[in-house]
């Protein structure tokens, strides 16, 4: 420090002679790159005279004695050295103690990174000053920009305090997790702390915002919080009734934090008035959270929910719903009065692939109360209130490496809500055995049907209980619970036979395990059969075998003018032969009236979830045609040389069999399925029918006689059905049109974007905070507007006992149209021409608002006559801001 002393010295005397009539007060310079500013010379607070003068070299100066300044040590003003550019000039005041960034100029201060058109730097008072540029065509532009801790902001100028970080904004603008925040006046105590005076703050990105929340002061914790005293809401820059006295928005990068979620107000015409949806929000920890809420009715009604997701990476995932509703209809005293009970319980878990690919634990639970969805005060899910059933499953897969075996455990439940009737299985276990071939060579080359022998075996135990509403989950419903285990062995080869038919011999051999049979009497006093329940272990035993041959057949029919190039038929026929003995050894005999003579058979087996052993020999013979039937046409493309490929029916398949054993009857009815698609693959058809080759009797009973030799006809239709489903959009009439517009994007007018001709607009689409923003350009529609339209057709003939009618006869339609890129309108519904009336309805729009949304669903008539319309910000930050309006359909409990 000494040594630079003397040197300074010797410059301020060297300058000081005038000889070279220089002016060192006010030096500039252009500078291009970052450099240095050290806080090194005492009165010049962070200003290195390195800046504009380069010092001699120190061995031509001459020593100062410099003993009085050795007993102290200068001051440092600055933590570090500041960097500074600028595209124009550096200019640098000595004597004032100043320097001033002209044009793109930047200064870099420890983790501070300032950007501006011009900043003044005052190394006396430790301050920079930064503003923009006005350019020529009177435009402010180059707007400070700053930098700190991750935090970024943007402003109209700022002073800011080296020292004590502190700063002075004006105009500023930052955006957190989100939301924009602008403040008029700011004070800035430090990284993590400001304060703004008459501040505005908003989720739409657009210059001029959809709405904007607008308060006397704000305090903003980047990273945290945002807290404001009394607040207004303006929508489209004007201002609203909507006054808050005071508003907290939490921020956070993690996970979102535990609060108060608030809920809607309404009114029901059954229930008075209510609030929905009312409760807290637990954030338990990274891996699970958990929402309980509320509904409150003033009849006296009320609700709980329990919501919880949970997820641990790379082993598991899934969410929890568990619902209760008390339902109050009528007044207390008088016979209307109702009052029921209806729950819901919704699980769902599945195991990441990475965490076990030899195990897997998965859940899907969907169960509550039959009348839940219809009955429910807080369920909008319009399709749910048709729907007929609720199925579960709980299911627990092993693999044993090294070993054939897996392993499976489950729990199954199905419900009918229309007979409330539940079947549950508690538990099932089931354990298979993969195919071996024990008699192949260890080169694992098969070449005769005893190498090719593959044997595999399953195990399959129940417990099954059935009950329905009124005793699920209490004592009763195990009462008739039925349990069973079977075995199951079978053993199949295949083998060629004259070349091309394949022959595959099987046999199979089941065994069933009971731990209840029944037995039963003749009570000659009460004249009826009784039924005891014997507890105990039983078995029976069934064993078939069979064999089937099958082959392909192509055919090829060419033509030799036109398009038309060919036509293939694929025949796939097919036989087989089964076998099964009598086993009625199983059977016993019980009197059934006061006739001595007069004797039924029945199983001890009856009722078991196996069935009972089969009665009778079978030996049946199975008969089956697959055809498939395709061309070969040549393209209008003149530049084309292969044939294209065209599906003329997908299937068209014929099965019957014949039972030898069989004293009458022996055909059975024949089936035929069929299906095709056509016009580009848009219009699927399919179709099926039962053609029975016996007559009826005039009771409506099958006879042993043909009916051909009854009526004339070899079949008698008993059952049919066709479907037919096509769908459609504007992009079929306009695929030239839509490749031109790629091409050569439309022109239009600068304007309302809500109008339906223009330029591009850019929209905002902002789901969710822990998604990222997505930008989506939309050209704006001419004449033609984007639609879809999906048409099925349904109609079903039954006349198995010449009742000769349709089973059922509907037309179902949905269809969307995009009026504008932000505004799409559905419809769906239908006509039964059968019932002569219009099946389930709904009609829906969305509106795109950019940063808020809009939708409506209606259900126009029916038994579910409803509407939801809603209105809110997007954002979950701010998704409290909103309004819905709901009218749930009448609800009746009985």
């Amino acid at each position: 420090m000494q040594s630079n002393f003397k040197y300074i010295v010797f410059v301020f005397l060297f300058l000081g002679t005038g000889c070279l009539f220089v002016n060192a007060q006010n030096t500039t310079q252009k500078r291009d790159s970052l450099e240095p500013v050290k806080n090194t010379i005492i009165g010049l607070k962070g200003f290195s005279i390195n800046d504009s003068i380069q010092l001699p070299d120190a061995a031509t100066l001459k020593a100062i004695d410099t003993t009085r300044i050795d007993s102290f040590k200068p001051k440092e003003y600055l933590d570090d050295s500041i960097l500074k550019k600028a595209s124009d000039y550096i200019k640098n005041d000595f004597e004032n103690k100043t320097a001033i960034l002209y044009n793109n100029a930047q200064i870099l201060y420890q983790d501070i990174d300032l950007q501006a058109g011009i900043i003044k730097i005052d190394y006396d008072k430790n301050l920079a000053y930064a503003k923009g540029i006005i350019d020529s065509s009177g435009a402010y532009t180059q707007k400070p920009q700053f930098k700190q801790a991750g935090q970024e902001s943007e402003q109209d100028s700022l002073i800011y305090n080296f020292k004590n970080e502190k700063a002075i904004i004006y105009n500023t603008k930052t955006v957190q997790e989100g939301v924009i925040v602008r403040g008029e006046i700011t004070k800035r105590e430090n990284d993590s702390v400001f304060y703004l005076d008459r501040a505005h703050f908003t989720t739409s990105t657009k210059d001029k915002p959809d709405y904007e929340i607008i308060t006397r002061n704000i305090k903003l914790v980047p990273g945290k919080k945002i807290v404001g005293g009394l607040s207004q809401l303006k929508l489209a820059d004007v201002p609203t009734p909507a006054i808050l006295p005071f508003f907290y928005v939490p921020l956070t990068k993690e996970r979102s934090v535990s609060g108060f979620l608030i809920p809607t107000y309404g009114e029901n015409s059954s229930q008075g008035f209510f609030l929905q949806n009312g409760g807290y929000y637990f954030a338990i920890s990274d891996y699970v959270d958990l929402a309980v809420l509320g509904d409150v009715y003033t009849n006296g009604s009320w609700g709980m929910r329990f919501e919880s997701n949970y997820a641990v990476r790379y082993r598991f995932s899934g969410n929890f719903n568990l619902r209760f509703e008390n339902l109050i209809t009528g007044q207390r005293g008088f016979s209307t009065f109702n009052k029921r009970n209806n729950f819901y319980l919704r699980w769902s878990h599945s195991p990441s692939q990475q965490a076990s690919p030899n195990s897997r634990f998965s859940v899907s639970v969907n169960l509550g109360s039959s009348q839940y969805f219809r009955e429910s005060l807080n369920e909008y899910n319009i399709g749910q209130t048709v729907t007929n059933t609720f199925n579960s499953s709980i299911n627990f897969y092993k693999k044993f490496v090294g070993t054939p075996f897996n392993m499976n455990i489950a729990m199954t439940h199905s419900q009918n809500t229309n007979t409330e009737k539940i079947d549950m299985t508690l538990p099932s276990l089931q354990i298979g055995m993969d195919r071996i071939y024990p008699f192949a060579p260890k080169s694992g080359a098969k070449k005769n049907p005893i190498q090719s022998l593959g044997l595999s075996y399953s195990f399959d135990a129940q417990n099954r209980i059935s009950t329905d509403d009124d005793n699920f989950l209490k004592s009763d419903m195990f009462k008739d619970a039925r349990s069973g285990a079977k075995h199951t062995v079978s053993a199949s080869t295949n083998m060629k036979a004259l070349k091309y038919i394949t022959l595959s011999p099987s046999a199979n051999y089941n065994e069933v395990w009971y731990l209840k049979t029944v037995e039963q009497r003749y009570n000659a006093e009460l004249d009826e059969i009784e039924k005891d329940t014997v507890n105990q272990f039983d078995a029976f035993r069934e064993y078939s075998a069979g064999v089937s041959a099958s082959t392909t057949l192509y055919g090829m029919f060419n033509f030799k003018k036109g398009r038309l190039q060919a036509i293939r038929h694929v025949m796939r026929p097919s036989i087989s032969f089964n076998y099964r003995p009598d086993f009625s050894n199983f059977y016993d005999e019980v009197q059934q009236s006061e006739d001595d003579d007069d004797f039924i058979e029945y199983s001890r087996f009856d009722g078991g979830i196996y069935g009972s052993p089969s009665r009778g020999l079978s030996s049946s013979i199975g008969l089956s045609l697959n055809n498939t039937f395709e061309a070969k046409m040549m393209s209008k493309d003149s530049t084309a040389t292969e044939p294209e490929k065209i599906k003329l029916l997908n299937n068209l398949n014929f099965s019957t069999s014949y039972n030898i054993a069989a004293d009458s009857l022996n055909w059975s009815p024949v089936r035929m399925t069929a299906g095709t698609t056509i016009l580009d693959n848009k219009l699927s058809l399919n179709a099926s029918a039962t053609l029975d080759p016996y007559a009826l009797n005039a009771s409506g009973r099958r006879i042993n006689t043909y009916n051909i030799n009854n009526d004339g006809s070899l079949f008698r239709l008993t059952q049919a059905n066709m479907s037919a489903s096509y769908s459609i959009s504007s992009d079929i009439f306009n695929k030239k049109d839509s490749k031109t517009d790629k091409k050569q994007p439309p022109k239009g007018n600068k304007g309302d974007e809500d109008s339906l001709f223009g330029s591009d607009i850019t929209t905002r689409n902002v789901k969710d905070d822990q998604e990222e923003s997505k930008t989506k350009v939309a050209n704006l529609y001419g004449a033609t507007l984007p639609w879809t339209l999906s048409l099925r057709y349904n109609v079903g003939y039954s006349n198995s006992t010449r009742q000769n009618e349709l089973s059922n006869n509907s037309l179902q339609f949905s269809g969307n149209i995009e009026l504008s890129p932000k505004w799409s309108v559905g419809l769906s519904s239908g006509y039964d021409f059968k019932n002569r009336g219009v099946t389930y309805t709904n009609l829906s729009f969305e509106r795109d608002l950019d940063s808020w949304r809009m939708s409506f669903n209606w259900v126009p008539f029916g038994n579910s006559t409803t509407y939801y319309f809603f209105i809110g910000i997007k954002s979950s930050v701010l998704s409290d801001i909103k309004y819905d309006k709901r009218k749930v359909a009448d609800q009746r409990l009985f």
